[in-house]
Parts: C-alpha cells; sequence; structure tokens
C-alpha cells in the first residue's frame, strides 16, 4: 500500500475508516520511499534542472518570486536556484508525481486504495528562513519530513471544509486574518522531524518555518483530494450532455426576463426526470472507475514524458557529436 510508505499502520487505519477532522502526528518506518527521496536525491532534482520550470516556486516570507528569476531561456536554471536559496528562499519543487516514476507509482497507488486524486511537492526551506506564510489548504495534507525539522504552527479552521472554488485561502482573504492568529498564538504546534508524518486535515490554518533551525528543511507535502457529495452532484448533472434535451440552444433573447425562468423551470423539471430513470447501481459503478482512473491517465502521462525526454537527450547527444 502506497500510503504505508508515508504513515505507520495505525495511522494508515485511521485515514481510511474515519478521515480524522484534528490534525496527527505519526512516526513512520523508514522504507523504500526514503531511499528513493531524500536529501541527496532532491539536491539532484536542483542541481540538473529536471524539473520543469513551470513546477518551480521561489518563496520567501510569503512572497513568491517571478518565475523569470529562476529560469533562462524559459527553462529551469540550477545556478539561479541555488542562488536563490543561499539568499534565503524556499525552493517548492511541484508535481513530483509527474517528474519522477517511482513518485507516479505512490500517488497511483495513493488514488487506487483511496479512490481520491493527488500530487505530491516537495519543499526545501533554508536554516532560520520561512517561504510560506499562514494559509490553509482545500484537502488533507500528508507532510512527511524528510531532512532538519520544520515548526508547524497549527490553528482552527475558520471556513470548515474549504474545497476547491469555495473558501480557499486566496477567495476569502483578509488582511487581518495574520495578526488576529498572531494575536491569539497557535492551537496547536508541532517541530516535525525526519521519520515523523503529519496529518494536516482541510482547512487548518498552518504557518510552517525553519525559524529556529540550523538545518535546512526538506519536506513533501501529499496533497490528496476528498471525495464530497459535489463530486457526485457534478458527475450526475454531468451525464446529461448525452441527452439531446440539454443540448438545445438557449437563443441570446431568452437569456433574460421570464423567457429565462422558463428556461429553468423546464430544465430543472428535465433534471429530475433523468434522475429519476437513473440506474443508480450502474450509475454508482461507473463513479468507482472514475474515482481512481485519473491515476492511470497520470502514469501513463509520465511514461510518455520520460520517453520524450529521452527522445529528446538522445537527438541533443547526436546532434552535439
Amino acid at each position: 500500500m502506497s500510503l504505508r510508505l508515508l504513515l505507520p499502520h495505525p495511522g494508515v487505519t485511521e485515514l481510511l475508516t474515519s478521515w480524522p477532522d484534528e490534525p496527527r502526528v505519526y512516526e513512520r518506518e523508514a522504507g523504500e520511499l526514503d531511499r528513493v527521496i531524500n536529501p541527496e536525491s532532491i539536491d539532484h532534482y536542483l542541481e540538473t534542472g529536471c524539473v520543469p520550470a513551470d513546477e518551480i516556486a521561489v518563496v520567501s516570507d510569503g512572497v513568491a518570486l517571478h518565475p523569470d528569476r529562476h529560469r533562462t531561456a524559459g527553462r529551469t536554471d540550477p545556478a539561479k536556484l541555488r542562488s536563490l536559496y543561499e539568499d534565503g528562499h524556499t525552493i517548492r519543487l511541484g508535481n513530483l508525481q509527474r517528474v519522477v516514476p517511482f513518485l507516479a507509482d505512490v500517488s497511483r497507488g495513493i488514488q487506487q486504495e483511496t479512490g481520491y486524486s493527488n500530487y505530491l511537492h516537495a519543499f526545501v526551506t533554508p536554516p532560520g528562513r520561512q517561504g510560506l506564510l499562514h494559509h490553509w489548504d482545500q484537502q488533507m495534507a500528508v507532510i512527511v519530513q524528510i531532512a532538519g525539522s520544520k515548526r508547524w504552527q497549527l490553528w482552527r479552521p475558520m471556513f470548515p471544509s474549504p474545497m476547491r472554488e469555495y473558501q480557499e485561502s486566496f477567495r476569502v482573504w483578509d488582511p487581518g486574518f495574520i495578526p488576529r492568529w498572531e494575536a491569539m498564538g497557535p492551537d496547536l504546534e508541532v517541530d516535525l522531524r525526519p521519520g515523523e508524518s503529519l496529518l494536516l486535515p482541510r482547512g487548518w490554518v498552518h504557518n510552517p518555518h525553519a525559524l529556529d533551525s540550523e538545518a535546512r528543511s526538506i519536506h513533501l507535502t501529499f496533497a490528496i483530494r476528498e471525495r464530497t457529495p459535489v463530486w457526485v452532484a457534478e458527475k450526475l448533472v454531468g451525464c446529461v450532455i448525452e441527452k439531446e434535451a440539454f443540448l438545445r440552444v438557449i437563443l441570446p433573447g431568452d437569456l433574460g426576463g421570464h423567457r429565462l425562468s422558463q428556461h429553468v423551470r423546464d430544465v430543472r423539471q428535465a433534471l429530475v426526470d433523468h434522475l429519476a430513470g437513473l440506474d443508480i447501481d450502474d450509475f454508482a459503478q461507473a463513479l468507482r472507475r472514475a474515482a481512481v482512473a485519473v491515476a492511470v491517465a497520470v502514469a501513463v502521462a509520465v511514461a510518455v514524458a520520460v520517453a520524450v525526454a529521452v527522445a529528446v537527450a538522445v537527438a541533443e547527444k547526436e546532434y552535439t557529436t
């Protein structure tokens, strides 16, 4: 099970059976994840520039630099990244499941186990510095500390159950939030160390930093996107695209007044009729296939990307020789 690479058995059980709404810290056993993703391999990704430039972010004290600061001719520039890191910036290597075949397998395994799509980022923070400031996320996160330590100051959710396009940090942000949190002090504070994982439920405000550390911090964030009834509703509505009644054009002149109201009534009734005639068991089976299908597509995309990269490398070698 991929989740067992991130959490011990009790943590996996709790995640799959209860989906906790309170943070948890677990001791995990070193394993294959640590052999593949470690300080040396992260340094290698930084030094080779293999992570696509679009997947890299450089942040210090909550301020992200313009992408051109770490690029040359549109590509990742390792020398620029190294200089920015030495100046105190946190480097985020994003969506490593698209870059590292092993992590693509881990991501696919998590989706097979949970039915939830997911992605993972690596964060490298210099000692005594901070990248991201206070914010919250709209999905469950499993934080895996790889090297050094990072302090996580945590506050209970201000907006319960945020999700994509609903109550995300940047959508409802108020400049007064941070002074208010700092005045109250955190509800929980965790110093995460190598060999430990933090289960961080969606909505929990977090302020992660290495301000009190004398060593750099490297951690992985596995973001696991929960399925909700909204997802089911979206799929239920989405399947009407196969029905002719839902494909007819609404004339421009009807997009206003009583004509639009009548269209709403007609569509609502057509939707009710469609749902009433739905084979629930067949739809549920299709829903399950949809829940686990994305990871397979990602794995194929990774395989294609690797093949293309190899082909380009060979072509460049032949051209230069």
